[in-house]
């Protein structure tokens, strides 16, 4: 498609389709074993890219992972996050939530998590089940294609904004192919273990992991729906 274009004719079923994308976009938790064709990953890489970025600098990286590919950095992780001994050794490498939560962040985070819990029955005294739920992130919840993302090192914080507009992107056009995604900061913990593994150079940081593939829409989990506060709630206008 051409970067300088005509409006297509039927703007209102465009629209239409583009506001579904947006607000039908879930996280999903369960995935098919179905494999996602390489093509299908290069189609939506290829119309993400067009994210915003200031002073068109595409600070970017993607490693996606699927195969045995998928398999060998899974069981990497899965090995050490299976002994606490050795997952305390591990942690991010930056602050990607607030040390210190506030209402009304706290609020939706605990319940968006209780809600989940009390999909799959999971009690708030059960830590065993809830760290194996927690440990589902490091399978990718099962679904065949990873994605991780990096940045270089030298990189400010306005890149993450332009990153954050990438992310989006390709969780959207993957909703156009049927495809379901959620972005994972989970993986954050195991950047040491992502780095070998992905053999990533030293001025390579990573940023976070992302499910791709087909939701295994008979699991539970899979009709979580999280509440967004209403526009109204967060917007100020300014008319004189």
């Amino acid at each position: 498609m051409e970067r300088v274009a005509a409006p297509p004719d039927e703007l209102s079923a465009i629209r239409s389709a583009v506001e579904w994308a947006i607000t039908t976009r879930r996280s999903a938790r369960a995935y098919l074993p179905t494999p996602v064709p390489e093509a299908t990953i290069k189609a939506i890489l290829d119309v993400a890219r067009y994210a915003a970025t200031g002073v068109n600098i595409q600070p970017w990286k993607v490693h996606v992972v699927a195969g045995t590919a998928r398999d060998r950095v899974c069981n990497a992780i899965k090995k050490i996050d299976a002994d606490p001994s050795l997952a305390d050794m591990h942690a991010d490498e930056w602050d990607y939530y607030p040390n210190e939560w506030v209402s009304p962040y706290i609020d939706r985070r605990r319940a968006l998590g209780w809600t989940l819990y009390g999909l799959l029955g999971i009690q708030k005294e059960d830590k065993s089940r809830m760290r194996e739920q927690h440990g589902r992130n490091y399978q990718f919840f099962d679904a065949p294609v990873g994605l991780f993302f990096t940045i270089d090192r030298v990189m400010q914080q306005g890149s993450l904004l332009d990153y954050g507009m990438f992310l989006q992107n390709i969780m959207i056009v993957a909703r156009t192919h049927g495809i379901s995604t959620c972005p994972q900061a989970a993986f954050m913990k195991y950047h040491k273990i992502i780095e070998k593994e992905l053999a990533l150079e030293s001025g390579e940081m990573f940023l976070i992991g992302m499910s791709m593939g087909y939701a295994d829409e008979s699991r539970i989990e899979n009709t979580l729906v999280s509440e967004r506060a209403p526009s109204s709630s967060f917007t100020v206008y300014h008319t004189t």
